[in-house]
């Protein structure tokens, strides 16, 4: 209920400074909060741009010499397919002090099994952990029971599917080394990208998404940790009181209880995960919903704490408003849609075009971001940067305008549940860690 009430709070809030702001300049209320949109993310922009150019004359200071120990955590829940590439992978990692944790969630198939395989095989590195069918279910209860049971100073959690190079945790803990720095979170790159149109648009999304860490990051921002490949101080999960078992999304939901506690969270973006791609649309949109649903709730959780806190950064909780215009605006143009489509199929005195216009910028805003974002980070050529960037802007745009606001609703109208959306891996033959290096600024 309390969730419930913290959204209608914050629907009319924002419907009133809308109406307010109309009144004072005669403006469609979507123009308004786009406007706002485009001006922070132009701002962002600006301020990663002004950091690249202050680091290439004053590189800032890495400490390289943070060496803490490590307890690498895998849940796997149904992961019999990919666990055993996943921990060969890791335990691959150049650096010394580190034991890989993984923990069976409740799974039906031989996940226990490969699991018992692997430790017996790597009794040096592989530990295991298998949870009672009856255990609490979510990936922050898998990852707090694990806590309980290791005692290195930083953890690392990774996904089932997870694939990194050698050097993972030396080039981000440099990244974690400051005292105030709680968490550092590596690039997030989709390695079977070119199976289908899905797959590219999931890896376009993250290339985007790259660029928006940075850019929070060059403002000491409120940068998000992603579930995959992040690095996290013990001392800073037990100041916070580990995950949050009541949540959908533990790696959100993590991030802002860490900033809350005034314990900053770092991106490093030349530390890269590898992870694969849903390639069918009914499962991306089931793991999607679970994504806007959690980030929601978060915002909601946490919202008055946000609010009034004395201890996190003004900069962050700027930031951390300014990105409640992602869920702002799918919800106010599908009203609008509506209205208008009504006014317009009545013969009222309508808007349908202009707000069919807004939808258009909308698509156009998320162009340029890509456009932008591809050819700097995956080095796209021009063509493939242009075509790519289109169609992945359409994507979202009918991806994340209707998902949005049936989440909006399903908050306001439906109890809340633990609806997790399990993610299938192993569904194609994993490509190989490209080579390469990715130019990252």
């Amino acid at each position: 209920m309390r969730d419930r009430l913290v959204l209608v709070a914050i629907i009319l809030i924002i419907g009133i400074l809308l109406a307010f702001i109309h009144l004072l300049v005669p403006v469609d209320k979507l123009f308004v909060v786009i406007f706002l949109m485009v001006f922070y993310t132009i701002a962002l922009s600006a301020a990663f741009s002004h950091q690249n150019r202050r680091n290439k004359k004053r590189p800032q200071r890495l400490n390289y010499n943070y060496e803490p120990s490590i307890c690498i955590m895998i849940p796997a829940h149904n992961e019999e397919s990919v666990i055993r590439k996943t921990v060969e992978n890791i335990i691959g990692l150049d650096y010394d002090d580190f034991e890989i944790f993984v923990i069976d969630d409740r799974s039906t198939d031989n996940t226990a099994q490969v699991l018992k395989e692997l430790e017996e095989e790597h009794k040096d590195k592989v530990k295991i952990l298998i949870r009672d069918k009856n255990a609490y279910p979510g990936k922050s209860a898998v990852l707090n029971d694990a806590l309980a049971l290791c005692d290195k100073e930083v953890i690392c959690v990774f996904d089932a599917d997870a694939r990194v190079k050698k050097d993972f945790l030396k080039v981000l803990l440099p990244y974690l080394a400051p005292e105030e720095i709680g968490a550092v979170q590596g690039r997030k790159i989709i390695i079977n990208k070119e199976v289908n149109f899905l797959t590219r648009c999931q890896n376009n999304e993250y290339t985007l998404d790259n660029h928006f860490q940075l850019s929070r990051d060059s403002i000491n921002g409120a940068v998000e940790l992603r579930g995959n490949g992040f690095l996290v101080k013990r001392a800073a999960l037990e100041e916070i009181g580990g995950w949050n078992n009541n949540t959908i999304t533990d790696d959100l939901d993590l991030s802002t209880k860490l900033h809350l506690n005034a314990w900053g969270v770092r991106y490093c973006p030349v530390g890269e995960v590898y992870e694969e791609a849903i390639l069918n649309f009914l499962p991306l949109l089931k793991q999607r919903r679970r994504w806007v649903e959690g980030s929601i709730r978060r915002y909601l959780d946490y919202f008055f704490q946000v609010l009034t806190s004395e201890v996190i950064s003004l900069r962050a909780s700027f930031d951390m408003f300014a990105y409640l215009l992602e869920f702002v605006i799918p919800v106010l143009l599908v009203f609008q849609l509506c209205i208008q489509s009504f006014n317009y199929i009545k013969g009222y005195e309508n808007q349908l075009f202009a707000t069919l216009a807004v939808s258009f910028g909308i698509c156009v805003f998320f162009f340029c971001g890509l456009l932008f974002s591809l050819r700097r980070y995956d080095k796209l050529s021009w063509w493939q940067t242009i075509k790519q960037s289109m169609e992945t802007s359409i994507y979202m745009v009918l991806m994340w305008t209707p998902l949005v606001t049936f989440i909006v609703f399903k908050i306001l109208l439906c109890r809340r549940d633990m609806n997790w959306g399990k993610t299938s891996h192993g569904l194609v033959e994993t490509p190989k860690i490209p080579n390469k290096e990715v130019i990252q600024s």
